[in-house]
């Protein structure tokens, strides 16, 4: 039985028509009206309507950025679009004859990599989203945690550095602020300002105007010096929030999704090197194995579809 999966980003909604293996038989992709809570209301009406036609489908799972209640129902609060306590589900279930769901986008990435990727062969995992900030979701006995009040699994607000930079969540020193894009990017900078092995990325910062990810991305690529210690940086600062989050969690995996995640092992190993300097008892506890996610754009619209899935099955 096919379900829908709709990942609503900042920029782009992106929908998708998926078995119940994880594959994707039909897609679309629409600009995101963020200042306009009913234009999107419509428009993933129409792309749900759109990918089921002509097809069985069971169920419909959307994904966004924010905070989503327990109930899989009301979005307490979405950063890139104007809802607030927003009851998404209801709005859908009155234009659309489906059993609907709503989650976050992180935990939705995080169930498609433990179905049907990176995780397909563990039971408990934990995923690190690295994009411009850092998302999470955190898998525990073969289900996905969601907490008292849905919100479970923020895992870019675990605290890493008392009193330290500012983070838009209002608190300091938040992993966010040191193992996301964003913080790559004020890394890669800070080596350039110094000189010495950051001489090739200061040069390329003068003539582009301004770093970028895509040049750092050029930079990693070529191996450049300066670059790869940025990187080198930014594991380290992961793989200390990893080792807190270890004692906690006890992962068997923990796999590292996002647009940094492609650097692979060039990130994996500082990530490993500073897991084991900071995990209690080390020599004693069994080292996790540390991956990069395989469904990279899909994960999203495939978590959000199986996740609906097993909702609806769930209450028939």
């Amino acid at each position: 039985m096919h379900a829908i999966g709709i990942d609503i980003g900042g920029t782009k909604i992106a929908g998708a028509l998926v078995t119940e293996q994880g594959e994707i038989i039909a897609e679309r992709r629409e600009p995101t009206p963020a200042g306009d809570p009913s234009a999107i209301t419509e428009l993933v009406v129409r792309m749900i309507e759109q990918l089921r036609e002509g097809h069985d489908v069971i169920a419909a799972g959307v994904a966004a950025a924010g905070f989503i209640d327990a109930a899989q129902s009301t979005v307490y609060y979405a950063p890139n679009i104007n809802w607030r306590n927003e009851p998404f589900r209801d709005r859908l279930r009155a234009r659309i004859d489906l059993d609907i769901t709503i989650d976050n986008d992180a935990n939705a990435a995080g169930w498609a990599e433990f179905r049907f990727g990176a995780g397909r062969d563990a039971h408990d995992m934990t995923m690190l989203t690295i994009g411009t900030g850092v998302g999470g979701a955190i898998v525990v006995g073969d289900r996905l945690l969601r907490g008292g009040f849905g919100t479970a699994g923020e895992l870019g607000h675990l605290r890493v550095v008392p009193d330290g930079l500012p983070c838009g969540c209002g608190a300091r020193g938040c992993i966010e602020q040191y193992g996301s894009g964003r913080a790559l990017l004020r890394m890669a900078n800070e080596i350039a300002d110094a000189g010495g092995i950051g001489l090739q990325l200061a040069l390329a910062r003068q003539e582009a105007g301004g770093l970028t990810g895509e040049i750092l991305a050029e930079h990693l690529r070529a191996g450049d010096a300066g670059a790869l210690h940025a990187l080198r940086q930014l594991g380290t600062w992961l793989g200390q929030a990893c080792a807190s989050l270890s004692a906690v969690l006890d992962p068997e995996l923990f796999v590292f999704g996002g647009g940094v995640s492609v650097a692979g092992d060039e990130l994996l190993g500082p990530v490993r090197e500073a897991y084991l300097a900071h995990l209690p008892a080390r020599g004693y506890h069994p080292e996790p194995r540390f991956v990069v996610a395989e469904l990279v754009n899909d994960a999203g619209v495939v978590g959000a579809a199986d996740l609906a899935r097993i909702h609806a099955t769930a209450g028939a």
